[in-house]
């Protein structure tokens, strides 16, 4: 049993005449409709926007490299230490 989704929110969208030539060759191309091709194409590269800035993927080798960097042991920085050790501005 298909899933029916009722699309109640409108978005639009100009474009340049060769842009709007462009989409329409491909969406031919997929054979499907216009406003298919649009929302599958912005809403993949809407989630690949935010997937950038929510979550990282690494191989095996760049996850025992990130384990290495994250089990050293911290560097003393004398100047930050005196940084969070002064008063702060913010507080009364």
């Amino acid at each position: 049993m298909a899933t029916v989704r009722t699309r109640s929110s409108r978005i639009e969208v100009r474009a340049t005449a060769d842009e709007r030539v462009l989409i329409d060759r491909a969406v031919a191309e997929e054979g499907t409709d216009l406003t298919t091709f649009v929302l599958h194409h912005t809403t993949e590269a809407a989630r690949r926007v935010l997937a950038d800035r929510s979550e990282f993927v690494l191989d095996d080798e760049q996850q025992r490299a990130w384990d290495a960097i994250n089990d050293r042991p911290a560097r003393d920085l004398p100047g930050l230490r005196a940084l969070f050790e002064r008063p702060s501005p913010f507080t009364t």
